[in-house]
């Protein structure tokens, strides 16, 4: 349980050399944060799993374990993946900083420590992090089921529970799920295909599809540090199926050609799903048409969409 002051925000230092600890701890309390220590990274994930400090300082090079590894594991966690770590490293190589954005972290600074620039470093994260949690809770709050990635890596950033209930339901067969810090395989290749910006408010709709369930994933936005918002919503088919029946006075079985109709399937594929034969399932859209006051596949299909979303 974590018992600090509500007005303090909570940094972690993560570093082996004591020296080093002492100046960024007198730092930071001098400028007004609770500062937590730890001097390895077993301890350091404990702390940031038990304190939930606003912002982790995390030294690269570490013997055991070393820091690319213990941000790794904090963002593979439920809940440590959401606190920003700023690296501290006295590497120059330009490997080691890719591979500190690599495994989640979102900012670096170079050895020996100048005071002033981490105070900075470290108010601008808090303030973006504060922000991103306030928004988490509102859609938490109100049963929303939204993800945020880095369209870059695949990486999941943050996502509301109901969200994460979903990819469990519909990626189930995948084993990624044993660790939800990676987008599902089934969404890669639909990210991969939002090459810029302006494509994301217009890019098609991901639907995927469980027994007589449907789960569509729209990308909503851009936000900071590269962050995609995608909003996930549940359809159930059986549903859809009811409210056709009742606003259009269909037999189940012509309701039931009728959504598979506005999905594009042909006669034939519809006949495959229900069992029927294409003739049959022409006699039934037949039917269809002629309660709807339309002549067309293509004419029912948007005069039955438009009625369902204007119910909506």
């Amino acid at each position: 349980m974590n018992n600090v002051h509500p007005d303090k925000f909570i940094v972690l230092i993560v570093d082996d050399v004591p020296e080093n600890l002492a100046v960024l701890h007198d730092t930071l309390e001098t400028a007004g944060y609770l500062v937590l220590v730890a001097n390895n990274g077993k301890d350091a994930i404990q702390r940031a799993q038990s304190a939930q400090p606003d912002v982790i300082l995390l030294d690269a090079m570490m013997p055991e374990m070393d820091g690319f590894e213990v941000c790794r594991i904090l963002k593979s966690g439920m809940l440590t993946r959401h606190i920003p770590v700023v690296f501290m490293t006295g590497l120059t190589d330009s490997e080691h900083v890719v591979n500190a954005f690599n495994v989640g972290g979102v900012d670096y600074v170079t050895k020996p420590i100048r005071p002033n620039e981490v105070i900075a470093r470290i108010q601008a994260h808090i303030t973006t992090s504060r922000m991103m949690n306030q928004a988490r809770g509102v859609l938490d709050a109100f049963g929303q089921a939204a993800i945020a990635i880095q369209p870059d890596n695949n990486r999941i950033v943050w996502q509301t529970p109901l969200a994460r209930k979903l990819l469990e339901k519909y990626c189930s067969d995948e084993s990624t799920l044993l660790n939800l810090s990676k987008l599902p395989v089934k969404l890669q290749t639909w990210v991969s295909e939002l090459t810029s910006f302006e494509q994301y408010q217009d890019a098609p709709v991901l639907t995927l599809v469980c027994k007589q369930q449907k789960l569509f994933l729209k990308a909503s936005k851009l936000i900071e540090d590269n962050q995609l918002i995608v909003v996930l919503r549940e359809e159930s088919i059986d549903l859809v199926i009811e409210a056709l029946i009742s606003n259009f006075n269909l037999t189940r079985k012509e309701a039931e050609v009728l959504y598979w109709t506005m999905q594009g399937k042909t006669n034939k594929d519809i006949g495959d799903i229900l069992g029927s034969s294409p003739r049959t399932v022409n006699k039934h859209l037949e039917h269809v048409f002629e309660k709807l006051g339309v002549e067309t596949r293509t004419a029912a299909s948007a005069f039955a969409r438009s009625k369902l979303q204007n119910l909506n």
